[in-house]
């Protein structure tokens, strides 16, 4: 029902969506400090405020939760029954770009072009165009939809925080800032910090340093270690070995009796350390190649190689690796780690199936490297989210995308997490189609037209099925 004039309507008004899409990706609206009023900063309050006056404009009642969310509802005095999670924040606009600059949106052969334009600004108007036409087509709602506007997706959702400290959650949820057909499961996360100190050693040859990584959930595609008293042969023999073992390249940049060793492999996202070449465990196979000479530091750096060797993503030495068919294996990441003469200080981020806990993760970790040195800083981890498969709910979002796109609908499991993942009853519906690479994070992100016109006509269609 509804759907001939839900296609109609979203078909005549295609342009406008694209044309509202483009007014909020021309704002940066990447998080910047904070300011009287503005908890993200300027950016973020401008495009949350130029959001929430389209939505005004188009008849809806909205309100802004002191900044960190804005919301939009179709009727607020009807019974609370759906809310769409979406967010205007967005990742710094890089470099790379080459369609366009990040924030001067364009249309070009289908495709929208600009920093937001996927991520998520174009799925967030597409919600908005949703309630749009259930409205202006007169469908008739006995319960609220309502779209909830964030701006700290990207930096942490504490602006999602903020605002369940305020309301309670609707019984159902989607956030159309994943991807297609319904994502119901996400996998829980370890985001592991360890140390260990020692007394410093200038015995010679030796370990100078190690720097690498820039961020817990990613893969480091660099990272450089300095060492002193070794011949420049030496060096060089066991970098071909180690490139040849590995894949991981090296360059040498000798200076006086130090020599830097920078690895070069392939950075990747943390949820998915497979689709990398890990330069750090690459990095620590080299080093401990060399013959250095014995110290309490090169002891421990021997052993974390062993608990995280190069090519391990799966936490196997750890004694972690587990797998489930709700959720698929484990993953694993080494991503950053500091050693100087005295200390030893690094991260990992582990992708954690729903078989996983705290007592088979997290414990297991901690004892295993305890017994090797290292003190693991965790008290807890977050827990996997799995919402049913079989629920009324992800039953009528799987049946709306086949009737609207003709392709098979199914549940699917991500290691990375969403704006629900805290959600009891909350899902990923949208609005990645597959087989689409939207460029999200990276230069000449984009949004293909008709995708976000059908994702608008697919909500529209849930909003009548689950309120109406």
């Amino acid at each position: 029902m509804y759907k001939e004039k839900i296609e109609a309507y979203m078909e005549t008004h295609r342009q406008e969506l694209v044309a509202d899409v483009c007014e909020l990706c021309r704002i940066n609206s990447e998080r910047m400090p904070a300011e009287e009023d503005m908890p993200y900063g300027p950016g973020a309050a401008e495009c949350l405020d130029a959001a929430l006056d389209m939505a005004e404009g188009y008849g809806f009642e909205t309100v802004d939760y002191d900044g960190y969310v804005g919301c939009v509802d179709f009727d607020s005095t009807l019974p609370k029954q759906l809310d769409i999670l979406a967010h205007l924040d967005v990742v710094p606009a890089g470099e790379g770009w080459t369609v366009t600059e990040a924030y001067a949106p364009v249309e070009k052969d289908g495709k929208l072009y600009g920093r937001g334009s996927s991520d998520d600004k174009g799925p967030a108007v597409a919600a908005l165009y949703a309630m749009r036409c259930v409205k202006e087509l007169g469908i008739p709602l006995k319960k609220n939809v309502r779209l909830i506007l964030g701006t700290d997706e990207e930096c942490g959702s504490s602006d999602i925080r903020y605002y369940y400290s305020k309301e309670k959650e609707a019984p159902m949820t989607f956030s159309p800032d994943g991807e297609y057909p319904v994502v119901n499961v996400e996998k829980g996360r370890l985001a592991g910090h360890f140390t260990a100190q020692y007394e410093p050693s200038g015995t010679l040859p030796r370990l100078v340093k190690i720097e690498a990584g820039v961020k817990t959930n990613v893969v480091p595609g660099k990272a450089k270690a300095v060492v002193e008293g070794l011949d420049q042969t030496v060096l060089a023999q066991k970098a071909a070995e180690l490139e040849s073992r590995t894949g991981v390249r090296f360059e040498l940049e000798p200076e006086g009796a130090c020599c830097t060793v920078t690895a070069i492999g392939e950075g990747a996202h943390a949820s998915t350390p497979e689709e990398g070449n890990n330069a750090l465990t690459g990095l620590l196979a080299y080093i401990c190649s060399l013959p250095l000479a014995a110290s309490r530091q090169m002891e421990l750096v021997r052993h974390l190689e062993a608990l995280m060797p190069h090519g391990d993503v799966h936490g196997t030495a750890l004694g972690v690796d587990m797998e489930d068919q709700v959720s698929g294996r484990i993953t694993l990441a080494f991503s950053m780690l500091k050693v100087d003469d005295s200390e030893i200080d690094g991260q990992f981020d582990s992708r954690v199936p729903v078989c996983g806990n705290e007592e088979n993760v997290l414990k297991v970790i901690m004892s295993n490297m305890a017994d090797k040195g290292f003190a693991l800083l965790n008290d807890s981890m977050t827990p996997p989210h799995q919402v049913s498969g079989d629920s009324a709910f992800v039953r009528t979002l799987l049946r709306v995308y086949e009737r609207y796109t003709g392709q098979k609908g199914e549940c699917l499991a991500i290691g990375g997490g969403t704006y629900v993942h805290s959600l009891k009853n909350g899902v990923a519906f949208g609005a990645s189609m597959p087989g689409t690479d939207n460029r999200m994070h990276g230069a000449d992100e984009f949004a293909v037209v008709d995708e976000l016109v059908v994702s608008a006509a697919m909500f529209a269609q849930i909003i009548v099925e689950l309120c109406g």
